[in-house]
């Protein structure tokens, strides 16, 4: 891509290679990006859950799930050359959406020390159960490597 920067874009701080869409007028959205334009390679994460490599979940809350979700998903990018600040949107299921209100801020400061400060476009969805019993939350992502 390169550096010019039509309007209602910009280039995150976080020197992501892709670029956040933002309309004009719109209010800031704090923790996510309403859009993102991104060329190169695709990666797709299927939904990751809090539970280790070997299939055990060490965390039985949410917060504890979702840093090992959120270092699965970074293990996944490895795999393929890509690093965090190429994830172009991701899709949270919660089984509780009242748990991750509660500790929001304890979720964001896991997302930070584990993603960085690079916030793609995302959405989250409460769920009625997810296919692991002991998973409270699971994680699809999709990641652009630049040509």
């Amino acid at each position: 891509m390169n550096d010019d920067t039509p309007r209602g874009g910009k280039r995150p701080e976080e020197g992501s290679p892709h670029r956040t869409l933002q309309p004009s007028g719109w209010s800031k959205p704090v923790g996510y990006a309403n859009g993102v334009e991104a060329r190169g390679r695709t990666i797709f994460v299927g939904g990751q859950i809090g539970w280790n490599a070997q299939c055990r979940f060490e965390a039985l809350d949410l917060v504890g799930q979702t840093r090992q979700t959120l270092e699965n998903i970074v293990a996944v990018l490895a795999e393929a050359g890509a690093r965090p600040h190429h994830i172009t949107t991701m899709t949270w299921y919660l089984l509780d959406k009242k748990d991750y209100i509660a500790r929001r801020r304890e979720i964001g400061r896991v997302y930070v020390e584990t993603i960085g400060r690079h916030y793609p476009a995302m959405a989250a969805v409460q769920v009625s159960g997810l296919i692991e019993d002991e998973a409270l939350i699971e994680i699809q992502a999709i990641a652009v490597v630049p040509d």
